[in-house]
């Protein structure tokens, strides 16, 4: 029986295949590649939702391990795999373990591991909790921008939730040059609150800056909300407080009742990741049994595929991708690569010979 090859693959045949070697890049250098670049960062992370959109990725669901013994707490195993220029596999590895917080360190630390396309051997383990705040805010942004075009532009925005990820949101968000009279703060924490604050004004903005008492005073005064928390179910379930119609970006994926996502238009980044766990969506699926009251994508409403309505409010509740982690993880890589600044671990596989 004879072989085929296409020219493509007698191609890769003739190339030599080799291990590539594996280097480790620390959270000092991530951050240093990615501060000030929150456009160039929200101009990938709009190309892989596309790339996505096309089909041209592997994003399989995440795997969730919990503790019986630790209920609020879980480590989030996120496997994906992106094509076109990126090309790359990989898996982030975040734990969210909200009592640290009490004992003032962060609640997510992560990984990220980045697999060689062509032979499956992993070149690199970055520190990424940097980079999971990263794509999420970017997201953040890209949807703030995306959904409230044909709307008025929201000039009042407001938190709920003040810790890291709020915090990197603000930021992506006034690095794309979004700029707002109002800011209104919300925590079930005063210190959390206070700490933002003391973020927000060394920031140089003149925005007046509120801190509420409630989250429907912090609803019923913004017309851009941001839901960055660690619920783990609805706390919001009044919608009367959204009868201004603002925009939601729903981050945190568990803050509103069904009766809210149902009185809304709904946006997601990927419909089946989201509609899982739980999560907002999910419960109003398990509600209506039917997913009619999602009207798409992110990426549909980035082709034109469909129109964001005016008359009610947007609700974007992005479950978080794999393959936007690959993305941001991949350029840290390659830019550390390009300053000659990468720190390879010599001999990190050492069995590299079939027979010994």
């Amino acid at each position: 029986m004879s072989t085929v090859y296409s020219s493509a693959a007698k191609s890769r045949m003739s190339e030599p295949v080799t291990v590539p070697p594996f280097a480790v890049i620390p959270g000092a250098q991530v951050q240093h590649v990615l501060q000030g670049r929150e456009k160039q960062i929200v101009e990938l992370v709009e190309a892989t939702y596309r790339l996505h959109g096309a089909g041209e990725s592997v994003n399989p669901p995440s795997y969730f391990l919990r503790f019986p013994d630790r209920p609020s707490s879980r480590i989030i195993a996120l496997p994906a795999s992106i094509g076109g220029n990126v090309r790359v596999d990989g898996l982030k590895w975040i734990s969210s373990f909200p009592e640290n917080v009490a004992a003032g360190i962060p609640r997510a630390s992560a990984v990220l591991i980045l697999n060689d396309h062509d032979t499956g051997y992993p070149f690199a383990c970055l520190e990424s909790s940097i980079i999971s705040a990263t794509r999420t805010a970017a997201s953040a942004a890209l949807a703030a921008d995306r959904l409230s075009r044909g709307r008025r532009r929201p000039t009042r925005v407001g938190f709920i939730g003040t810790g890291l990820i709020a915090r990197y949101i603000h930021t992506f968000l006034a690095g794309t040059g979004w700029s707002f009279d109002d800011i209104g703060v919300h925590d079930a924490s005063a210190d959390s609150s206070a700490g933002f604050c003391g973020y927000l004004e060394p920031c140089g903005t003149a925005s007046r800056i509120t801190v509420h008492n409630t989250a429907e005073e912090l609803i019923r005064c913004s017309d851009l909300v941001v839901f960055a928390t660690v619920a783990g179910e609805p706390h919001v379930g009044e919608p009367s407080w959204f009868a201004h119609n603002p925009l939601v970006l729903h981050v945190s994926l568990r803050d509103l009742a069904p009766e809210i996502v149902l009185a809304s238009a709904n946006f997601v980044d990927d419909i089946e990741h989201c509609v899982k766990a739980d999560t907002s969506p999910h419960l109003a699926e398990q509600l209506t049994g039917n997913r009619e009251f999602l009207n798409g994508t992110l990426d549909d409403v980035m082709a034109g595929r469909v129109t964001v309505p005016t008359d009610r409010p947007l609700v974007f509740s992005p479950f978080g991708l794999g393959v936007l982690d690959l993305a941001v993880g991949k350029y840290v890589y390659d830019e550390v690569v390009r300053s000659g600044d990468l720190h390879v671990v010599d001999d990190f596989f050492h069995e590299l010979r079939r027979y010994g």
